[in-house]
């Protein structure tokens, strides 16, 4: 064999284990915010455990209010069901984006529940529904740094996934771009109140 053939395998050995590297990263990637969606679902799917025990615990005391509770309770029967279509496929940005759209309806009538419950004292004052909010509202924080989290795995994929010449493996092999999980947040929107007395 000669030189310049040795030198020409050694060059393909070289480009071959630098391909496969590539490709070995962004399953890694992938698996990571998989992996960190299984975590968002867990905390989902506590949250929406804890739906329902609210809206029963307050029907005894917001009895004029049922459209509102029917309002939760059905913005949380979908996204439950958003929440079952997204973990199966985390890599799908369609169902993930469809998720995220299902949590912030969920948030609003959420928000419209905990608006009109601030005009029943005997429901801010019963110790069940208390200890559900505070426990609905520590999920929530849990929910937050999953979805932090993921976010960030998803961030680190795309850009590993964009680079040049990744961007090739991963088109060749079908790693697709993925969605990050964004909720509105609710209150950040809400007109800031200035009082001056």
């Amino acid at each position: 064999m000669s030189t310049s053939t040795m030198i020409g395998l050694g060059v393909l050995v070289i480009v071959i284990f630098y391909l496969i590297s590539i490709y070995n990263k962004l399953v890694t990637l992938k698996n990571r915010f998989k992996n960190g969606f299984s975590q968002i679902d867990v905390q989902l799917q506590r949250r929406h455990d804890l739906i329902p025990n609210l809206v029963n615990a307050a029907k005894a005391f917001m009895s004029h209010e049922k459209e509102t509770l029917e309002n939760v309770i059905s913005a949380r029967n979908q996204a439950t069901q958003a929440t079952k279509s997204a973990a199966k496929h985390p890599e799908d940005a369609t169902a993930v984006k469809k998720l995220s759209g299902a949590e912030n309806i969920l948030n609003k009538a959420l928000a419209n529940f905990y608006a009109v419950a601030e005009a029943y004292p005997d429901l801010k004052a019963n110790e069940t529904i208390q200890q559900l909010m505070e426990e609905l509202s520590s999920t929530e924080n849990k929910v937050s740094f999953a979805r932090q989290a993921y976010n960030d795995f998803v961030m680190a994929y795309h850009t590993y996934r964009e680079q040049f010449p990744n961007n090739f493996i991963a088109g060749f092999f079908g790693f697709k771009e993925t969605a990050l999980f964004e909720l509105e947040d609710i209150e950040a929107k809400k007109a800031v109140k200035v009082s001056f007395d």
